[in-house]
C-alpha cells in the first residue's frame, strides 16, 4: 500500500470512528427516550438495563451507518480540498478517482460486513429484544406494580403500599379492583394486608397469593327495581390466590405491529422459506374462495331449491333469454328468494375474505420489506460514500459546520423517501421492491451527477449556464439602445 492509500485511508477512518461513535450515542438516548417509561420507576437493576439496551443497540446501526459514512465522506474530502492537498495531489498527476481507490475498496468490505450484520446479527438481537421485553415478568414479576398508584395488570388494576423482599415480591397494604367482563356496570374490590407474587420462567401464569383480606362484589339482579337496593356480597379470606396472565403483566405503549411481527428476527435463507410457505397459502385461500363464490352462486344452488337438475338448463338449445319463463311461479318464487339471499351472504362473505386476502398481502409485503432491507444498508453504504466524498472535494469545506448540514439534509432525504416508499409498499400501493429500492433510486443519479462534476473539476453549480444567457439578453438590449 503507498503512502497516499494510508493517509487517505487512515484519515478517512479516524473521522468515520469518530462520527459513528457519537451518532451511535445520540441514537442509543433516543431509544432510552422511547422506552423511559417502560424503564424507569421500576427498581431495574443495572445488569437488566445494560441487558436491554445491549438487545436494542443492533437496530440501531442501519440508520447510524449510512449517516456516518455520509459525513466522514463530506467531512474527509472537504478538509483535503479546503487545505489545498487535493490541489498538491492533481498537480503530481494523482486524479480524484485515483484518490478513491483505497477509500472505496473499503467501502466495499465494509458493505459486506453491514450485510452480514443485517443478515445474522440483527435478526438474532430483534429476537432477544422482543423476547426480553415480552419476558421481563418472568425475571422480575413486581415490575408492572408501582408503589402508591393503580397499575393496570390485564383485568386487574392493583395498588400496592409498600413492595419489599429482593426482587419487590412482598407486597403490603393491596388493593385490587376487578374490570368487568360482563358489561353490566358490576364491580368487585378486592382488599388485603399483604401478599406475594409468584411465577416461574417456565410457568405463563403468575400468581397473586393474598393474605387476611376481604372480597366485595357487586350483585345485578335481573329485575331492575331490585337494582335500586344495590345488594352486593362481603366474604372475608385467610388466604386467597390470583392467577394473572403474563402475557398482559408487561404491558407497555409500544407499535403493535413491531411487537407482532416476525419479519425483523429472520435472516434471508429463513425470509425466503417462510414467503414460500405465504404464497402457497395465499394461493389456496384464493382457490377455495373461488370455489366457495361459485358453489353457493351456481346455477347447482339454485336447482337443489326448484328441484331441476342443473344439466337440464344447460341441454337447452337455443337458452331462452328469460330463464325464469320455464318454472312455474311457486318455482320462480323460491329462485327470486334464493338468489337475494345468496347476494347478501356473498357481499357478506366477498367483505370478510378481501379483509382476510389483504392482511396476508400486507404480511408478504412485509416480509419482502424485511428481505429487501438487508441489501439496502450494503448499497447505502456505496450511495452516501460516493454523494459524500465528490460533494466534500466540491464544497472544499470540512470540520462540523457545512458538512453536517449537507449531510443532515441528504440523509433526512434519503430516510423519508425510504420510510415513505415502505408505507405504501406494506398497503400495497407499490411493490415492495420499488417501496425498499426507491430512496436509493432517487439518490443515485444524484451520486452520478457529483462524482462526475468532482472529478471533473466543475463546481456544485455552473453560474455561467445562468450568467450567460443574461448576460447575452442585457448586451442586446444595450445594443437597440444605442
Amino acid at each position: 500500500m503507498k503512502i497516499l492509500d494510508r493517509y487517505l485511508l487512515k484519515t478517512f477512518l479516524v473521522t468515520f470512528t469518530t462520527v459513528f461513535v457519537i451518532l451511535f450515542f445520540i441514537f442509543i438516548l433516543q431509544t432510552i427516550w422511547l422506552f423511559i417509561a417502560e424503564l424507569a420507576g421500576k427498581d431495574l437493576d443495572t445488569p437488566m438495563i445494560l441487558k436491554f439496551l445491549m438487545f436494542s443497540m443492533p437496530r440501531i446501526v442501519p440508520l447510524v451507518l449510512p449517516l456516518s459514512i455520509l459525513l466522514a465522506s463530506i467531512m474527509t474530502f472537504g478538509n483535503l480540498a479546503e487545505n489545498y492537498e487535493f490541489a498538491a495531489m492533481k498537480s503530481s498527476g494523482i486524479s480524484l478517482q485515483r484518490a478513491l481507490v483505497p477509500l472505496t475498496i473499503f467501502i466495499t468490505v465494509l458493505s459486506i460486513v453491514a450485510f452480514l450484520f443485517a443478515n445474522n446479527v440483527i435478526p438474532y438481537a430483534e429476537y432477544k429484544f422482543i423476547n426480553f421485553r415480552k419476558n421481563i415478568a418472568q425475571v422480575k414479576p413486581a415490575l408492572a406494580i408501582t408503589e402508591g398508584q393503580f397499575s393496570d395488570v390485564g383485568v386487574y388494576n392493583i395498588k400496592v403500599n409498600k413492595k419489599s423482599g429482593d426482587n419487590g415480591n412482598s407486597l403490603t397494604g393491596i388493593t385490587i379492583h376487578k374490570k368487568s367482563n360482563m358489561g353490566d356496570g358490576s364491580k368487585t374490590v378486592i382488599k388485603a394486608k399483604d401478599g406475594e407474587l409468584i411465577s416461574s420462567e417456565e410457568s405463563s401464569i403468575l400468581k397473586l397469593v393474598l393474605n387476611n383480606g376481604n372480597y366485595y362484589e357487586d350483585i345485578v339482579p335481573k329485575k331492575y327495581e331490585d337494582r335500586e337496593k344495590l345488594p352486593f356480597a362481603k366474604s372475608a379470606f385467610k388466604k386467597y390466590t390470583i392467577n394473572i396472565d403474563l402475557s398482559q403483566l408487561n404491558k407497555v405503549e409500544v407499535d403493535q405491529e413491531h411487537v407482532s411481527n416476525t419479519n425483523t428476527m429472520l435472516n434471508v435463507n429463513e425470509l425466503n422459506y417462510t414467503l414460500d410457505s405465504l404464497h402457497k397459502n395465499l394461493d389456496k385461500e384464493v382457490i377455495s374462495f373461488a370455489e366457495n363464490i361459485n358453489n353457493q352462486t351456481g346455477i347447482t344452488a339454485l336447482s337443489v331449491n326448484t328441484k331441476i337438475a342443473a344439466d337440464t338448463v344447460k341441454k337447452l338449445k337455443p337458452i331462452p333469454k328469460n330463464i325464469l319463463s320455464l318454472f312455474t311461479n311457486e318455482e320462480k318464487s323460491n329462485i327470486l328468494k334464493t338468489a337475494g339471499s345468496n347476494i347478501v351472504s356473498t357481499s357478506y362473505n366477498i367483505d370478510a375474505s378481501k379483509l382476510n386476502l389483504e392482511t396476508k398481502q400486507k404480511t408478504i409485503n412485509s416480509h419482502y420489506l424485511a428481505l429487501y432491507d438487508k441489501f439496502v444498508i450494503a448499497y447505502a453504504c456505496f450511495l452516501m460514500f460516493f454523494i459524500g466524498a465528490p460533494l466534500g472535494a466540491i464544497i472544499r469545506k470540512g470540520g462540523l459546520g457545512l458538512p453536517i448540514v449537507f449531510a443532515v439534509f441528504i440523509f433526512i432525504t434519503f430516510h423519508f423517501i425510504n420510510t415513505f416508499g415502505k408505507r405504501i409498499s406494506q398497503e400495497d400501493g407499490l411493490t415492495p421492491f420499488l417501496g425498499a429500492w426507491m430512496s436509493s433510486f432517487i439518490l443515485t443519479p444524484v451520486a452520478v451527477f457529483l462524482t462526475y462534476r468532482a472529478t471533473n473539476d466543475i463546481g456544485l453549480i455552473n453560474l455561467d449556464l445562468i450568467t450567460t444567457p443574461i448576460q447575452k439578453i442585457i448586451k442586446k438590449l444595450f445594443q437597440k439602445q444605442i
